[in-house]
């Protein structure tokens, strides 16, 4: 399971007070150790709904609960075919959850340490003492190192080998079912899972604990962002400035850290009317707690008008950005400005979200609005810095966070896993069903099946459906 490096990993966890860590050391002037995470390690907290959700996924597959009441969770999203989340708790990677498009289903990963917190109730198996090391060193469990197999396992299942003495000495996935494991004499009974080892160590702690414990790395990377700010804005003081605003999390740090190291500035936001409800009321919500400034730029018609010719869009066919954003925008500028007019716009932009951001330069021109300069204050953050800074300010932020949605924007964005959309659909049935009967009418006046929406196969279409 390999990542693409987007910066230099910085997580860290404090024994001491039991919290994560973005340096290595801790406020408390304890030294933390690193968290060995997948990366690009651009973990975030797990709020409770998280917590709750990947429980219920563990319980299914294995009767017990991994994530313990009181204990800081991360979660951090690694690369896979869909949705694949690690889970952080005590400094260790105690699991993983992924989502299984083809199935319909999420799919717990244990580690060994998830044994440290609960026994695994089912889908275990019994192995003989004398092959704990062999299995500890990433050796498959073979017919005469099994003592029993418990009896809902099935071939394929990823499953916990435990000693008699209860002892996890690996996890791997079943190479057969329960009653053929019984009987076998020779033959490979689970294929060993390797993972770089972690080290578990409980204890409770809260987030205001977490914020103290990082307290001087927040002050620097504010004032890191603030000298951002002041080095580069000079040649574009003179210019109308505002701050982009999605109703996300990287744009609220971005207006906070600019309110709090610049100056107060209005917010620009592009309303396309397939926002989450949410949104809106975070929009409004920011504005009257900091007394700010709206410039709303709506773009509902023109959203829809496009879709009526090119169905829907896609990965690969993202025309909805320039349609909804990028051309209301430009064309803002130019109403407000006039055609040789320009303005600054601060932008939540951050280089640990993807390889292309990564790549990309912290001050910029637009190359679609080409009279919009962009700076990028949060670049260097990562997603646990933009946390623990909005919990530190007491900011509001957008509600869908606490629901496992971690990317605000238009609801039924294709660049969304599917695994996440299986979550929208949950908790904004209306909206889905607008969508999904939008996208299957477009489809009967091009003569395409129903399967392909359901797959999801419409995400990634480039123009292969049209």
């Amino acid at each position: 399971m390999g990542g693409l490096y987007h910066g230099r990993i910085l997580l860290h966890w404090c024994d001491s007070c039991h919290t994560p860590v973005l340096a290595e050391r801790c406020a408390c002037g304890a030294s933390t150790r690193a968290v060995p995470v997948t990366p690009p390690g651009d973990a975030r907290p797990a709020f409770p709904d998280d917590i709750a959700f990947v429980n219920s996924i563990y319980e299914d597959q294995f009767g017990m609960s991994i994530i313990p009441e009181g204990q800081i969770t991360l979660l951090n999203k690694v690369p896979d075919h869909d949705r694949m989340e690690e889970i952080i708790v005590g400094g260790a990677i105690i699991g993983a959850i992924r989502y299984l498009p083809a199935e319909g289903r999420w799919e717990a990963l244990p580690r060994p340490d998830a044994a440290l917190i609960a026994t695994p109730k089912k889908r275990f198996i019994i192995i003989d003492e004398g092959a704990l090391s062999s299995v500890r060193e990433g050796r498959s469990l073979l017919a005469p190192g099994l003592i029993s197999c418990d009896s809902s396992v099935r071939e394929g299942d990823e499953v916990f080998m435990m000693t008699p003495s209860g002892i996890c000495a690996g996890v791997g996935r079943a190479r057969v079912d329960a009653d053929e494991a019984s009987c076998m004499e020779r033959g490979q009974v689970v294929k060993t899972r390797k993972n770089i080892p972690s080290a578990y160590t409980p204890g409770q702690a809260t987030w205001d604990d977490v914020i103290k414990a990082n307290a001087d790395v927040l002050l620097k990377a504010e004032a890191a962002s603030g000298k951002f700010i002041a080095d580069s804005i000079g040649p574009y003081e003179h210019l109308p400035m505002s701050v982009s605003y999605s109703g996300g999390k990287d744009s609220l740090a971005t207006l906070l850290v600019v309110m709090n190291t610049y100056r107060k500035l209005p917010i620009l936001y592009i309303d396309t009317g397939l926002e989450f409800p949410s949104t809106e009321e975070n929009v409004c919500d920011v504005q009257e707690q900091y007394g700010l400034e709206c410039v709303r730029i709506e773009s509902i018609e023109e959203f829809w008008q496009d879709f009526e010719e090119s169905g829907p869009p896609a990965r690969d066919n993202r025309w909805c950005c320039r349609t909804s954003k990028l051309e209301p925008l430009r064309q803002h500028i130019v109403n407000t400005y006039g055609e040789e007019g320009e303005m600054v716009s601060f932008i939540g932009q951050r280089k640990y979200e993807s390889f292309s951001r990564m790549k990309n330069p912290r001050v910029w021109r637009n190359s679609y609005v080409k009279n919009q300069i962009c700076l990028a204050p949060i670049h260097t953050w990562t997603a646990l810095h933009v946390w623990l800074y909005i919990f530190r300010e007491k900011a509001p932020f957008n509600s869908m966070y606490k629901h496992g949605v971690d990317r605000m924007g238009c609801y039924m964005c294709p660049a969304s896993d599917l695994g996440i959309l299986e979550k929208i659909k949950i908790t904004h049935p209306e909206l889905w069903q607008e969508w999904e009967q939008a996208v299957s009418q477009w489809m009967k006046t091009k003569g395409i099946s129903q399967d392909w929406f359901e797959s999801g196969e419409w995400r990634t279409r480039g123009d292969k459906a049209v």
